[in-house]
């Protein structure tokens, strides 16, 4: 399949990476049921929903992707086989092989998403009026390549997920010797400004580069902090995480996980 114009529909590149990660499901010899939609068209049915944003049960079934409540049981069953964060690691190891991270440093940053229907991981937002909503809370590389992203209520400080963002990162192989897991150096904003937590990043033998309260704009830091932002912009762009309309937390951490490793192929693409 060729994306083109319609991105939800899955390359043969991608493909060729996601299928060895799906696990097997054997047909029953007896009572065997109806046929099981192909997977990769169920894939696309998946991609198009987080693409577009629809609810799952609009999915339109002249697509041939299935229903959408067969979309949203595989993104399930495919989530808890851990095929997401698979999908994520290894494309960060191909971007390594390809020399295209940078550990010299990191930013970290969170946006704020309303959430519905609430659910586990939400609470009520002071940004949004007290509304009920979630938190992405987001590090990449030097360039703004997503290496991990956490999900928590609208109401938790951004400071209290610095030290879960960095231990979220995964040991990245993709060449030879030991694989990477923490950057030298971690740029944050003024709502991680607390020296405890500046002591607990330094543990793990980090520079913490973040801005003080009360210190005059300008600083500079923006410079390397603004890739974050761009990431978080990148996954927002996916309408279906703008939003929060999943009750259950494992299935929107699903969604925001095919997000990134989504990401991650783009940029990989363009190393090929």
């Amino acid at each position: 399949m060729r994306g083109g114009s319609k991105p939800w529909l899955v390359e043969d590149g991608l493909w060729e990476r996601i299928e060895p990660l799906l696990p097997v499901v054997e047909r029953r010899f007896r009572y065997p049921g109806r046929r099981r939609i192909d997977d990769r068209r169920v894939l696309c049915g998946i991609l198009f929903v987080l693409y577009t944003g629809i609810p799952w049960r609009y999915l339109p079934q002249e697509l041939g992707f299935g229903s959408g409540m067969t979309c949203w049981r595989r993104l399930r069953d495919w989530n808890q086989a851990g095929v997401w964060q698979r999908l994520h690691e290894l494309l960060l190891a191909e971007l390594r092989s390809a020399g295209m991270l940078d550990f010299s440093r990191a930013a970290v940053d969170s946006s704020h998403v309303r959430a519905m229907k609430g659910g586990p991981a939400t609470g009520r937002s002071p940004v949004d009026r007290g509304k009920t909503g979630s938190k992405h809370h987001v590090i990449v590389e030097a360039h703004g390549i997503p290496l991990a992203v956490t999900l928590t209520g609208g109401n938790r400080n951004d400071v209290t997920q610095l030290i879960p963002l960095i231990q979220a990162v995964p040991p990245i192989r993709g060449r030879s010797g030991r694989p990477l897991r923490r950057p030298r150096r971690v740029y944050a904003d003024r709502g991680y400004d607390h020296d405890v937590y500046r002591d607990k990043v330094r543990r793990f033998e980090i520079t913490p580069v973040i801005a003080r309260r009360g210190a005059e704009h300008g600083s500079g830091l923006g410079v390397h902090r603004w890739v974050v932002e761009g990431a978080i912009a990148l996954l927002h762009w996916f309408r279906r995480l703008r939003i929060r309309w999943e009750i259950r937390d494992d299935i929107h951490q699903a969604l925001v996980t095919l997000g990134c490793a989504i990401i991650c192929w783009r940029r990989l693409k363009t190393s090929v």
